[in-house]
């Protein structure tokens, strides 16, 4: 539109359109990824940027919420990206170009029955997720407690985490130099709870790794530990075979093999004891949480006898397995619920439903 200014020129703005309850409303840019919504009456009389154009749909013909469902089918998103390819800014689709997109359209009476099944149906998708949050966080809590646990039935010494090492070993504190290939560089994002992904970390070559590794070079058990950053207290074991770099923001803690068996460590290091009790206290109040390594050193570790340690050890190893094997169980049924919906709207709009 064109806004008059007090002198009486004339200015031109961005188009902008009012916005009414049961509008369609899109986003140039991702509805080929499903980004529309079917305006409620807590939006009517907003103001929507040329980027969202509105449609207003003819109530004779359609019902809002029949074209709702239409526009989070995988079909129309093909539809809507095919029309989108090749135009400027981003694949933006233009609404002369979305108004062509073809859809079913049986009288309204079986729109409003079509629609009435879905979104039982969907209604009952809903419930499944949600069942199946709460029995993550279920297991999630059972998995905290179990760990919680592990380290309190047993009587043990409690030492400084120093006294149960034999070396820490920080990074050079200085930006690696990277290469295409060559040898793994490890950084916090490559550092899970208690997994090292080396496929992912970026590389350095030869003669940077010797540059970081003067300190120390990474050994078997050894444990790589994040002390800077969102995951603050991640850490895993160095396993046979593994060889790397430190980058910034992670360290490297050498377990005492007289004292402590490496997986009981990194066990404990893992458990709510450490990450929730010592951990996360000591890395609060920073937009990026900061551990000392002052202060790492000082974390109350429990040290009991390493015939008690591996029964420790053992227990844990069996019920991680258990708990990996409930973890994939989940993810398979998570996929396969979220493969319902798509499949139920396939089967509506072909008339199948």
């Amino acid at each position: 539109y064109e806004r008059e200014t007090i002198d009486g020129s004339r200015t031109a703005a961005k188009t902008l359109s009012v916005v009414h309850d049961g509008d369609l409303i899109i986003n140039k840019i991702w509805v080929r990824h499903g980004a529309t919504a079917i305006a409620s009456s807590d939006v009517n009389g907003c103001s929507a940027s040329g980027e969202f154009p509105t449609f207003e749909l003819d109530a004779k013909r359609v019902i809002p919420r029949w074209i709702h469902w239409q526009t989070k089918t995988r079909g129309f998103w093909a539809k809507c990206d095919l029309l989108s390819r090749g135009t400027s800014g981003k694949n933006r689709i233009r609404p002369e170009l979305f108004l062509t997109v073809r859809v079913p359209l049986p009288s309204l009476p079986e729109q409003r029955r079509i629609v009435a099944r879905i979104e039982e149906l969907a209604g009952k998708i809903e419930q499944a997720h949600s069942l199946r949050r709460q029995a993550a966080e279920a297991a999630d809590a059972f998995l905290v407690a179990t760990l919680r646990t592990a380290f309190t039935r047993y009587s043990a010494e409690t030492v400084p985490l120093e006294q149960a090492c034999t070396a820490i070993i920080d990074n050079l504190h200085s930006n690696p130099t990277y290469a295409e290939s060559g040898v793994p560089c490890v950084r916090s994002p490559d550092v899970g709870y208690g997994t090292l992904d080396l496929d992912a970390a970026r590389r350095t070559d030869e003669r940077e790794y010797s540059r970081r590794t003067a300190r120390a070079e990474p050994q078997v058990d050894d444990v790589v530990f994040v002390r800077e950053g969102g995951g603050t207290g991640k850490c895993a074991l160095v396993l046979p075979g593994q060889r790397f770099s430190l980058g910034q923001r992670v360290m490297m803690l050498r377990p005492d093999p007289a004292k402590v068996l490496p997986r009981f460590f990194l066990y404990q290091l893992l458990s709510p004891q450490v990450q929730e009790d010592q951990i996360a206290p000591l890395s609060k109040g920073s937009a990026s949480p900061h551990l000392n390594i002052a202060a790492l050193k000082q974390v109350a570790f429990r040290l009991p006898p390493l015939i008690e340690q591996g029964e420790v050890v053992r227990k844990l190893d069996k019920f991680q397995s258990q708990f990996g094997n409930l973890r994939n169980l989940q993810s398979e049924t998570a996929a396969e619920i979220d493969a319902l919906l798509p499949a139920i709207l396939d089967r509506a709009f072909k008339g199948e439903l």
